[in-house]
């Protein structure tokens, strides 16, 4: 179980702006965005096309930094940080979950999961015990010498989740983990995630699905770079 009773927000955004050029024209994609996201809580990001919602979800994802403001992960200041260290606190900080599985297509379950750990420098014994954890949590121990070609989609999404979590990440972020499934298939997927988030992980998710939003505790609407809306519908009687 992890520890929730730190007061150190996981993500604290400030004053956060993402300003692309495209051509002549400036386009204002996040704009005079505040966040505070605590430890442990379970949030889903909506917005429609253009609302900003894939923007925010890179910066906050370390995959791309701020024209201008604060954001701090986990205490640590990363809006100046350099393209390395985002790779670094990347690593080290967050757990991707992606639409598409992103999975290595020659390489085992096991392996796919093994590769942050190798990434981090983790001497071999460790990591095979570490990636046997993380396929047992998400139901797929005996699939762990598959590769993605004998799996299900929900299958090879449980393997994309439990490379997330391999290294005990501050934070998962999935960005629309349901995307590319079917209801049956993606109401495992949110259930998997939802019992992370009960271990104590925080979770965000990026989606345009309301029955998916609705699962989580807090859910956060944006329309033009900015936070219309901040609800915890599951705590609304």
């Amino acid at each position: 179980m992890i520890d929730r009773s730190g007061s150190t927000p996981v993500i604290a955004l400030r004053d956060l702006h993402r300003i692309y050029q495209v051509g002549t024209q400036e386009v204002r994609a996040v704009q005079e965005l505040d966040l505070d996201v605590a430890q442990g809580e379970y949030v889903a990001i909506m917005g429609s096309s253009g609302s900003g919602k894939s923007t925010l979800m890179n910066m906050i994802g370390c995959l791309d930094t701020p024209t201008s403001g604060s954001y701090r992960l986990n205490g640590t200041e990363v809006s100046t940080f350099s393209d390395d260290q985002l790779a670094e606190i990347r690593n080290r900080e967050i757990g991707f979950v992606f639409q598409t599985f992103n999975l290595l297509p020659r390489s085992t379950s096991a392996q796919n999961v093994e590769l942050p750990l190798v990434y981090a420098g983790i001497g071999q014994s460790q990591r095979s015990l570490l990636v046997k954890d993380a396929l047992e949590a998400v139901g797929l121990t005996d699939r762990a010498a598959h590769k993605p070609n004998e799996l299900s989609g929900g299958q090879r999404q449980r393997v994309a989740i439990a490379r997330a979590l391999v290294n005990n990440p501050t934070l998962i972020l999935a960005d629309e983990p349901t995307g590319n499934l079917d209801s049956v298939t993606s109401e495992e997927i949110m259930r998997i995630l939802g019992g992370l988030n009960e271990r104590g992980h925080t979770v965000i998710i990026v989606t345009h699905e309301p029955d998916i939003a609705e699962k989580c505790q807090r859910v956060i609407r944006l329309s033009d770079g900015r936070i219309i809306s901040d609800l915890r519908p599951a705590l609304n009687p």
